[in-house]
C-alpha cells in the first residue's frame, strides 16, 4: 500500500505529473471480436452431455472437448467459485489471468476470452453469456468475475491467521488436479494457476488500492457460459469463503455447491476453427 504520510515532499511540477491522461497498455481494437451470433446458433441444437456437482469447500475436474460449451451454475445459494483451465493435451499450457487482465480488463463478461499462457498464448475459451452482465461496475469500483485475486491459498491463511486450513481452493484445486491426472498432490500443486473468480464481486479500494471482496449478486439459476476454443480440462473450486460478503478460507460462512454442465452442439458454429497456438516464432532476437 501507499504511505498515508509520504516521506518524500511532492516536486514543484506534481500536479502536472498527476494530470497526465493515461494510455491504454493494449488496445485490442485489432483483435478479432467473438462472433457471439455464430456461437449462439449453434447452441439451438445442442444437447448436454455430463453434469458435474461440485461440493461446497472442494473442487472437481471436468472435460470439454473442443467446440462445446459449458456453464457453471449457481445451484442452492450465493457462491463463488475459482476456475482453473488447462489443455486437455498439454497441461504445461493453461489459463493466464494476467494476459487475460491486460487484454480485457479486471472483471470479464460476454465475448472476452480466456487466454492461455506464454508460449501459446491463444483463446482458450470464450465467454458466451454471463447472467450476471447486468451489474457492471458499483459506486465502490466492485464488479464480478474477477481475474485480480489470485485464490485463496493455505500459505497466505497461515501467514495471516496461523494453522494449517487445507480446504481454500487452492488446496482443493489441487486435490482435485492430483486425483484427475494421477500425479502426486506435490506434483500437481506446481500445476495450480491463478484463476477466474467466477461470481466473486471484487475491485480495488480507492484509497488505499486494496483488493476487496463484497457479497456475490449470484442466485439461484445464475450462470456464465463458455464455449471450449481448444481441448480443456477445467477445475472448479467451490470456494469456503461462500457468498465472500464476510471472509474466506472458513468452515463457518454459508457454502453451497456449483454445478458444471457441458453440451455438445449438433454442429460447430459457422466457419469455427480450433484455436491455433502464437504465431511468435520464439527465437527471441537470438
Amino acid at each position: 500500500m501507499k504511505l498515508i504520510a509520504p516521506e518524500h515532499s511532492p516536486p514543484f511540477d506534481a500536479a502536472q505529473k498527476k494530470a497526465v491522461r493515461p494510455v491504454i497498455c493494449y488496445p485490442v481494437d485489432d483483435l478479432k471480436p467473438a462472433d457471439l451470433a455464430t456461437y449462439r446458433a449453434a447452441r439451438e441444437c445442442w444437447m448436454r452431455v455430463q453434469t458435474i456437482l461440485v461440493p461446497p469447500r472442494e473442487a472437481r475436474c471436468f472435460d470439454v472437448p473442443a467446440g462445446y460449451f459449458f456453464r457453471i451454475i449457481s445451484t442452492d445459494g450465493p457462491q463463488v467459485g475459482d476456475l482453473n483451465l488447462w489443455n486437455a493435451d498439454e497441461h504445461a499450457e493453461r489459463f493466464f489471468s494476467g494476459k487475460t487482465r491486460a487484454l480485457h480488463g479486471t472483471h470479464l463478461s460476454t465475448g472476452d476470452r480466456l487466454w492461455s499462457n506464454m508460449p501459446y498464448i491463444r483463446a482458450m475459451a470464450t465467454i458466451t453469456e454471463d447472467t450476471l452482465d447486468w451489474y457492471g461496475f458499483d459506486e465502490f469500483g466492485g464488479s464480478v468475475h474477477d481475474v485480480i485475486g489470485t485464490r485463496c491459498d493455505p500459505y497466505t491463511h497461515h501467514l495471516l491467521s496461523g494453522g494449517q486450513y487445507h480446504h481454500c481452493c487452492h488446496s482443493n484445486l489441487t486435490r482435485a488436479f492430483a486425483a484427475k491426472t494421477g500425479r502426486s498432490l506435490h506434483e500437481a500443486e506446481g500445476f495450480i494457476h491463478d484463476v477466474l473468480n467466477v461470481f466473486m464481486c471484487t475491485g480495488f479500494t480507492r484509497d488505499t488500492g486494496q483488493y476487496f471482496m463484497k457479497q456475490t449478486p449470484a442466485r439461484p439459476g445464475d450462470f456464465i457460459e463458455f464455449f471450449a476454443e481448444i481441448n480443456l480440462l477445467g477445475a472448479l473450486s467451490a470456494c469456503p469463503g461462500g457468498d465472500c460478503g464476510e471472509e474466506h478460507s472458513s468452515d463457518t460462512s454459508a457454502c453451497y455447491p456449483l454445478t458444471v454442465e457441458i453440451y455438445r452442439p449438433a454442429a460447430p458454429p459457422v466457419h469455427w476453427q480450433l484455436s491455433p497456438p502464437n504465431g511468435y516464432d520464439r527465437t527471441h532476437g537470438g
